[in-house]
């Protein structure tokens, strides 16, 4: 087997709380929306993508949020990406426990963790 890529990743969210995913990751993370299949439609939840990214959002009934599971974001500036993120009243988690990579957390509309890195830095 060889991988080749990861083809999107999946968090969940609690049962109608749609417009907060949409304002989080499309207007304020700039993901675009995508249609759901029309057969998950139902479902609830929705999915967003970018060039590079493939996020899904389902519904889960029995919803609690990933607090430690987390996919990482890498931008462009991470300080624009503070700043923004800030201004939108998103509390920052900074970490700078890796001295050669510049990160830090967030917490979604409904608790899962998210974390932005700086373009350029490895692990």
């Amino acid at each position: 087997m060889q991988l080749v890529a990861l083809d999107h990743i999946q968090l969940a969210m609690p049962a109608g709380q749609e417009a907060q995913a949409r304002w989080f990751y499309s207007t304020l993370l700039g993901l675009d929306e995508v249609a759901k299949p029309i057969q998950l439609q139902a479902r609830g939840g929705c999915w967003f993508r970018s060039a590079t990214i493939e996020l899904h959002l389902g519904v889960e009934a029995d919803f609690r949020p990933a607090r430690k599971a987390h996919p990482a974001f890498r931008v462009t500036d991470l300080g624009q990406a503070r700043a923004e993120l800030n201004s939108a009243g998103i509390a920052i988690v900074e970490d700078d426990s890796l001295p050669h990579v510049r990160r830090f957390f967030v917490a979604d509309p409904f608790g899962n963790r998210i974390e932005f890195v700086q373009v350029g830095d490895v692990y």
